[in-house]
């Protein structure tokens, strides 16, 4: 395994343990609140739909569809090395949105990353140290 030379979160047991465990599973952990069922990221302990503080952890399909994306042409520490890459919003299939790099594009050729808006794309994961694994996603459609 290479070096992962950029920053490696450091799991919170009181928030988003489940999360960073599924990563490590290679499965996608969301909480939804159990108040008004729906699911939410980033992890929280309160829903940000309902301010319920009953959170449960479900398994994620891991697909989503590419909502937008910008070209990052300036970056610090070990993404400066892959600069320019692209950040992404994937919109889940269970229905909240999130922010990721997104792999499998160039990002020197934006209106080709403009035709798959909508795209499907899937989770993957790259182990970051023994405890971390970092997901990422890639346009697959």
């Amino acid at each position: 395994m290479p070096d992962y030379n950029k920053p490696i979160p450091i799991p919170d047991p009181f928030v988003n343990k489940p999360y960073w465990d599924g990563a490590k599973e290679g499965k996608l952990k969301l909480p939804r609140c159990t108040a008004c069922s729906r699911v939410h990221f980033y992890p929280r302990i309160v829903c940000p739909n309902c301010g319920s503080r009953s959170i449960e952890w479900i398994e994620a399909t891991g697909e989503g569809y590419l909502h937008t994306f910008a070209v990052q042409h300036r970056a610090a520490g070990g993404w400066a090395e892959e600069a320019p890459f692209v950040t992404a919003y994937i919109d889940l299939r269970e229905g909240d949105r999130i922010f990721t790099v997104l792999r499998g594009v160039d990002p020197t050729q934006p209106e080709e990353i403009m035709k798959k808006i909508g795209a499907l794309c899937r989770i993957e994961f790259e182990k970051a140290n023994d405890d971390v694994t970092i997901p990422y996603w890639r346009v697959v459609g």
